[in-house]
């Protein structure tokens, strides 16, 4: 298949599908940081490239739930709430046969149309907890591959806080890493898109 990964600077869904045989493609305005089949750009300008599967990324800065609350306290945010919407939308509804849409839990300001699924890390073997929603087209909701069954908020927090910190860390992980770092998709659930939609 020719497989375009939108908003990916990771590389990480790119070179899941691209180890299934595919003819795969990341596109992002930054920089990818696998080197790998990458077009740095607009991803608009590309969309009509005969792809077979889309499975896109688009910014949730102004759509997800944690910056609801900046609505009502910067005055330009409604604004870029609408134009991100809008991109996200355009994505969602592009006539590539197959589309997966991904990101955080909407707040109900953004409007978006409902999701078919919210998966987390954890059940795709990440000792790690991060509600995302997928809208499909086309497509099968993303089944499980390796639950870990002690996946609790403190269990989470301390795995976190080892893995990026170390073992003296009171920090929550998610609280110090980057957006940048926030917005990669971990390799199991890349794992597991490669193996059920490639």
């Amino acid at each position: 298949m020719k497989i375009l990964i939108a908003c990916e600077f990771s590389g990480i869904v790119r070179e899941a599908f691209k180890a299934k045989g595919h003819d795969v493609w990341s596109c992002d305005l930054l920089p990818t940081e696998i080197p790998g089949q990458h077009i740095q750009g607009d991803v608009l300008e590309i969309l009509d490239q005969g792809w077979d599967l889309m499975i896109a990324h688009p910014p949730c800065t102004y759509l997800c739930v944690p910056g609801a609350h900046y609505l009502h306290t910067q005055k330009d945010r409604w604004a870029k709430m609408i134009k991100a919407r809008l991109f996200f939308e355009n994505l969602l509804n592009q006539s590539i046969p197959k589309v997966a849409v991904e990101n955080p839990l909407p707040h109900h300001y953004a409007e978006l149309p409902k999701y078919n699924q919210i998966i987390q890390p954890w059940m795709f073997g990440e000792p790690f907890s991060k509600r995302t929603c997928l809208w499909l087209k086309n497509l099968s909701l993303l089944q499980p591959t390796n639950i870990i069954a002690d996946h609790g908020d403190r269990y989470v927090r301390t795995v976190r806080q080892q893995a990026k910190y170390g073992k003296s860390s009171n920090s929550k992980w998610y609280a110090k890493a980057t957006p940048r770092e926030r917005s990669k998709t971990f390799p199991g659930i890349a794992n597991a898109m490669a193996d059920q939609w490639g």
